[in-house]
Formats: C-alpha cells, sequence, structure tokens
C-alpha cells in the first residue's frame, strides 16, 4: 500500500504528515518566505526524513489558506485540495477517538469546529490567537521572538498584572474560585516588567480561546475540547486549560503532535469519504 501525504500549507509554515498502512510517518515542520518554498522545503525534507521515493506517494492531501497557490499537481501525483475545516474535525477525532466533540484551532487567529459524528461544521472563530501574542509582543516588549517570549513568560508573576476576584472580594464568587481573573491586564497602574507582560499576554489569548470554546459549545451536549494548532505547545496551555474545567465542568484536550492535527485530517479525507478536488 502507497502512501497518502497530508499538508497543511499557511502563508509560510507548512506541516506535512504521511500515512503509510494506517501507521502516521515521521511528521515535518517548515518555515519559508513564501507558501510555494514553504511547500516543496516541507515534502523534500518529510521525503528525506522518512528515507522515501516519490514513488512511493499515492496522493497528496492539501489544505490551509497557503493551498489557494497551489494550482498544479506536484511532481505528477494525485493532488487535492481539501476543506480546512473538515480536517480540523477529523484530526481531532484521530486524536481522540470521539465522536462528539469540538476542535479549536489556535494558529495566528483560531477557529471553532463542531464535531457530530460524520457531521463537521465550522461555528466560528475569533481572531485572537498566536498572531495577537506577537503582534503585542512586538510593541510592548520589542519582539516578535515566540522562544524569547516564552523564555519571559516563563519568569513572569500573573498576579501583577491580571486582576483577579480576590483583587475584589473577600469571598469566591458562585462558579468562580478567588484566583479567577476577573479583568486581563486590569491590575496594571504603573511599569511593569518585561516578564510580566509576557505572562500576561499568553494569559489572555489562552483564555479567550478557551472561554470562547466553552461559549460556542452552549446549545449542544459537548463538554470535550481537542485543542489544535502551534499554540497548544506553549507550556501555559494546561494551566490555563484546567482551570477553565474546574470552572466550566468541561474537558480540555491536547494531543502530543497537536500541531499537525490538520495536517493528519487533509491525509484522512478520503477515507472518511470527505469531498476532495483534484488539482490538474
Amino acid at each position: 500500500m502507497k502512501i497518502t501525504i497530508g499538508i497543511d500549507l499557511g502563508g509560510s509554515t507548512t506541516k506535512i504528515v504521511g500515512f503509510h498502512d494506517h501507521k502516521l510517518k515521521i511528521p515535518t515542520f517548515v518555515k519559508a518566505d513564501n507558501p510555494i518554498a514553504s511547500l516543496f522545503g516541507a515534502l523534500g525534507k518529510f521525503i528525506y526524513d522518512n528515507n522515501m521515493q516519490l514513488s512511493e506517494i499515492e496522493k497528496i492531501m492539501i489544505t490551509g489558506v497557503g493551498s489557494a497557490y497551489v494550482e498544479q499537481s506536484l511532481y505528477g501525483i494525485p493532488t487535492y485540495k481539501v476543506n480546512e475545516f473538515i480536517c480540523n474535525g477529523l484530526g481531532g477525532q484521530y486524536f481522540t477517538g470521539l465522536k462528539d466533540l469540538i476542535v479549536v484551532s489556535m494558529g495566528t487567529g483560531t477557529s471553532i469546529v463542531q464535531v457530530n459524528e460524520d457531521s463537521i461544521v465550522h461555528t466560528g472563530g475569533i481572531g485572537i490567537g498566536g498572531g495577537t501574542i506577537v503582534g503585542l509582543s512586538s510593541l510592548l516588549l520589542k519582539t516578535q521572538d515566540i522562544s524569547r517570549i516564552m523564555e519571559l513568560a516563563s519568569k513572569g508573576t500573573l498576579s501583577n498584572i491580571d486582576l483577579q476576584i480576590q483583587d475584589i472580594s473577600k469571598t469566591a464568587l458562585p462558579g468562580l474560585p478567588l484566583s479567577a481573573t476577573a479583568s486581563n491586564f486590569g491590575k496594571v497602574r504603573s511599569q511593569v516588567s518585561d516578564e510580566d507582560i509576557a505572562i500576561g499576554l499568553i494569559h489572555m489569548v489562552l483564555q479567550t480561546i478557551g472561554k470562547s470554546a466553552i461559549l460556542s459549545s452552549l446549545n449542544s451536549n459537548i463538554h470535550n475540547f481537542v485543542m489544535t494548532g502551534n499554540l497548544a505547545k506553549f507550556p501555559q496551555c494546561k494551566e490555563v486549560f484546567q482551570s477553565l474545567e474546574s470552572m466550566f465542568d468541561v474537558h480540555f484536550i491536547i494531543p502530543d503532535q497537536a500541531e499537525y492535527s490538520t495536517a493528519i485530517g487533509a491525509a484522512l479525507t478520503e477515507d472518511h469519504h470527505m469531498e476532495m478536488k483534484q488539482i490538474l
């Protein structure tokens, strides 16, 4: 059985996975100055890392905003474009085995997809995500380096930034512990450290995403949320989402290799009989 490739092509980053006999090959992540350079760099690296030949690839499934730039098949291999939101849903199901769930794709912004067995519906999104952290860090911390931002955040103190319930009330409110956030950045009244700003930015973005996901589920019976995308690699995710779990009686799942979820979903599109459009 030949290999099916799934590619999540962003503006300047590409994530690529492959399945051979239903087994996941070594995934690959590449950054470049433009989508096409990123695409071919990732495909070449994937083939090299997995000690493969082009002749072993049966088909290539492409999704993501950068897929609009792909107008011909790759290396003469049957190449298809597939719906990104469908891929998000399939990736979430792959990681969890759940039939009913909400998949939250945390990229530059955030998209939310509701999955009910074979039904996958994009229910909305918010313009808050990794791009927000990078943009505000550029203004406030004079850096766009994610590694540097994460390093600063690891040394920050959130209580110097966020106004918490305990700052305005002597007792916990119904459903809200004293440590719950009353206002992101609401405690800032004077100069604060770069470390404190960094942890405040990350928590603000992650809390906004988590609460938006919970609000999206209010008209359903879904209580499981699968968090995917590059932001899932931030160490603060565990703390933020565990806090929301205890307050709202829901469950957040952060899979290993969560950043490859959409690419995995792309590779699985045909197996689930989802729509795919061949690039000729």
